[in-house]
């Protein structure tokens, strides 16, 4: 791969990472917002270094018109190369070919893998891949909801906001039976049972990137489903089965109602709900 490419993909992989990290908020879909800056300073130095690659490529291509210049110039009145000119030519000849031969090969290029950089980076551009929903929260390993062994008195408003961890720790671990009767509102995306059977309210967590996604995930009861992948709040009670404050309640709910609402600019956080804004 000859060096004004390697300026140009360094150029296009720092445009695509500012493009989602300093100018969009695209970058959300894929990394926490603590990521946010480090993503900033890798644009940014990628750009710095395809600036770099070009400086030094336009350097070394002058350097070498220079030294293809002199050699035809400096000859004798009648055409001719003297003879010191001669023995010059032959022991730089002989030394570039002792540096150019002496391994076996030539260090100054990259290996043509680095094509593979093409493709990602023009897609961060051009079409950005969409985030995470449904479709990943429907076939991703369950979010292990920690234990927790206090439990403070829950306030008296109502609907109660909620997230859906702190809904699933009521159900199954708090055994002063506190969230029964309780009406609560909670907030997430739609996500369809894989059989056909009902929804789920559904919030996809992550840790630092879109790799290592985990989902949370709440059944719902008494209300149609809504399109796969539809952001709403939800009010509602504890759907009754298993024994309340144990591992056998499920983490079900009775909804009453069913409003949409905008995707949240970062979606992947189990987060209190969301006011209804349609």
């Amino acid at each position: 791969m000859k060096r004004p490419t390697q300026a140009f993909l360094l150029l296009l992989s720092g445009s695509g990472l500012l493009h989602i990290s300093l100018f969009t908020d695209l970058c959300l879909r894929y990394v926490k917002p603590g990521m946010r800056p480090l993503l900033i300073a890798s644009g940014v130095l990628l750009l710095v270094l395809a600036v770099a690659e070009t400086w030094s490529s336009i350097r070394t291509n002058a350097r070498r018109g220079a030294v293809t210049t002199h050699g035809h110039a400096d000859r004798t009145g009648d055409g001719e190369p003297n003879e010191t000119d001669g023995l010059r030519h032959a022991h730089g000849q002989g030394h570039e070919h002792r540096h150019v031969h002496a391994h076996g090969h030539d260090h100054s290029g990259v290996p043509r893998v680095a094509w593979l950089l093409f493709l990602p980076a023009l897609s961060l551009i051009v079409y950005a891949p969409p985030a995470l929903g449904s479709y990943t929260a429907s076939r991703d390993t369950a979010k292990v909801v920690t234990e927790q062994r206090h439990f403070e008195a829950l306030p008296a408003t109502s609907p109660l906001p909620m997230t859906l961890t702190q809904f699933t720790r009521r159900v199954q671990q708090d055994r002063t039976q506190a969230i029964k009767g309780r009406t609560v509102q909670m907030s997430g995306l739609v996500t369809l049972d894989e059989g056909g059977d009902g929804w789920y309210l559904t919030r996809i967590v992550i840790s630092c990137c879109a790799a290592d996604a985990q989902s949370v995930k709440v059944r719902v009861h008494g209300a149609p489903s809504l399109p796969a992948d539809t952001w709403v709040s939800v009010t509602g009670t504890w759907h009754p089965g298993g024994t309340l404050g144990t591992q056998s309640a499920p983490a079900e709910l009775d909804v009453r109602t069913v409003e949409e609402v905008d995707r949240p600019v970062n979606g992947y956080s189990d987060s209190l709900p969301l006011v209804p804004s349609r």
